[in-house]
């Protein structure tokens, strides 16, 4: 070996006990999971219902029963979340997953059902008339999150129950198992949904606990969604959308669906991806832009959409996806582009309001794995100038370039600033330079190197981009050139306004990014239902 090509230094006692930790931890799960199996399988051998005259209040659902062969009043099932104190003593039936299974000698099994994130506690206990001891074994073999029809007495616990949402008990007279999942899950649910806070604190008191890292999570994507956290934030989500679409729809918006095949790219740059179309060149599109313009030219007057995007990203970063939830607007106006900032002002505050008064259980199961503050925001939504943004960086000692874009750094520490002085998370910065804005910006009147334009920032990053748009066909063309747009690809578009067309501005939300950073995560794939990034197109 050459003197140029020296040894590494041994690795320190400190670190080879933290590895021998982490071995035997392991190990120890492997175990565990191991134990699992065999237990299961035991039990099930065991079992023997041929001589049990109970034997028809439990067992696997055939095939033939799931395959719509009696049609049934779906009022006859109970929801979890239905079930308190007032139905003490009545008989109900629910379905739901088997989130644990416990039993307690040979005469008794407790299971906690879940459905649709509420939980309950049923107990299986040997009973003469209804409930064999097979039946306790079929309950104790069963495998978490198997999918059971469990139909029993609401009793209500002399003790709080602190493993379920709901405080009454099923005495359980009849159990069916409709799907058995696998003994052994690929990722375990209760370390799926184990916070940050109490792994860092597991590590500083010389612990060690299973930390379910990101990519493990999205290629079991199906079991992850199932923790308390995932529920809330696609139910947030959800809300998001509903409160967009209702909102714009009392407003006189009309929604509209675009195509995602286009001709030519929609905003021009590199990020797009390129396909044929049987001979002719066509791309995703970026945004639904030149179609939402084209159907105010059609006489709509405020038109969004709630759909794809894409966008062909390199990088592999937190902030970016290949395809996302776009939500976008576009409207006449009257005199100014401020008429399009005082919809995005109303909306979001409407959104924010409804997501706190509509989703506090969401919110709170999100903020117990990831916590977080409730975002600050402002009746009245803060207007800034983008070049009073620059000042308030300057004053601070961060340099940006007059006509140039703020970076995410500058974009951060104005968001702190911003939050310093006026107290918000979230504000509208606008007026800015025409050189970073698309082709189709209408420049500003006073100074042809600012634009009527405008960005929207949450917690230091942007989520809304929007803007006047050019509505005079020969400006547009001129502007399309002028960012190495080929003019014949978009002709189409352009002659739209050849017909008449009025001033109209308009602009488009990330939905992912709205959701990730009201509830502030740090990974965009978080908020995404499945992932498509420049490493993953599956599942």
């Amino acid at each position: 070996m050459s003197s140029s090509e020296s040894q590494e230094p041994p690795p320190s006692s400190e670190s080879i006990s933290k590895k021998a930790a982490k071995k035997e931890a392991a190990k120890q799960e492997k175990l565990r999971r191991r134990q699992e199996v065999a237990t299961a399988t035991s039990a099930a051998s065991n079992l023997s219902v041929d001589d049990d005259p109970l034997a028809v209040n439990y067992g696997d659902v055939p095939l033939i029963e799931l395959q719509s062969k009696t049609p049934v009043d779906v009022n006859d099932w109970t929801k979890v979340e239905a079930l308190d104190d007032s139905l003490a003593n009545r008989p109900v039936q629910i379905r739901g997953r088997a989130q644990t299974i416990r039993p307690v000698g040979k005469k008794m099994a407790f299971l906690v059902v879940r459905e649709n994130g509420f939980t309950v506690q049923c107990l299986v206990q040997a009973q003469p008339d209804s409930v064999s001891s097979q039946m306790v074994k079929f309950a104790a073999a069963l495998s978490r999150e198997s999918v059971v029809d469990v139909e029993g007495i609401v009793s209500i616990p002399a003790a709080p129950i602190k493993g379920a949402t709901q405080q009454v008990e099923i005495q359980v007279k009849k159990l069916y198992c409709v799907s058995r999942a696998v003994p052994t899950l690929p990722i375990n649910l209760e370390d799926a949904a184990r916070s940050e806070v109490e792994i860092e604190k597991a590590i500083q008191a010389g612990e060690q606990l299973v930390r379910v890292n990101q990519d493990t999570r999205l290629n079991f994507r199906v079991l992850d969604l199932r923790t308390p956290a995932n529920q809330g934030i696609f139910r947030i989500q959800s809300q998001v959308g509903n409160a967009f679409r209702q909102f714009l729809l009392a407003e006189s918006f009309v929604e509209i669906h675009t195509p995602k095949l286009i001709a030519g790219s929609s905003e021009g740059g590199a990020a797009v991806f390129r396909l044929d179309y049987k001979g002719h060149p066509a791309c995703l599109a970026q945004s639904p832009q030149l179609h939402k313009q084209m159907s105010i030219c059609g006489d709509f007057g405020r038109v969004f959409e709630i759909g794809p995007v894409f966008r062909a990203e390199d990088s592999f970063t937190h902030r970016h996806l290949c395809e996302f939830t776009g939500l976008d607007v576009e409207m006449e106006i009257k005199k100014h582009y401020f008429e399009v900032m005082d919809i995005v002002d109303k909306l979001f505050v409407a959104i924010f309001d409804s997501l706190n008064q509509n989703c506090k259980k969401d919110l709170e199961a999100v903020r117990n794995q990831y916590p977080f503050e409730p975002l600050k925001y402002l009746r009245n939504t803060l207007r800034l100038t983008y070049e009073e943004g620059i000042q308030m960086l300057k004053e601070v000692g961060v340099e940006i370039e007059p006509f140039g874009d703020l970076n995410t750094e500058a974009e951060r520490k104005l968001g702190q600033l911003v939050l310093e002085k006026y107290g918000t998370e979230f504000y509208i910065l606008h007026r800015y330079p025409l050189a970073v804005r698309p082709f189709y910006t209408m420049p500003c009147y006073d100074n042809p190197e600012y634009s009527n334009s405008f960005d929207v920032f949450i917690r230091g990053e942007e989520i809304i981009s929007g803007a006047q748009r050019v509505h005079v066909p020969e400006f547009l063309e001129q502007r399309a050139e002028a960012c190495d747009i080929e003019v014949k690809t978009i002709s189409a578009y352009i002659d739209s306004f050849r017909y008449g067309a009025p001033p109209h501005g308009g602009f488009g939300v990330g939905l992912e990014r709205v959701v990730m950073l009201f509830c502030g995560l740090n990974n965009i794939r978080k908020t995404s239902l499945y992932p498509r990034d420049p490493l993953r197109i599956a599942p």
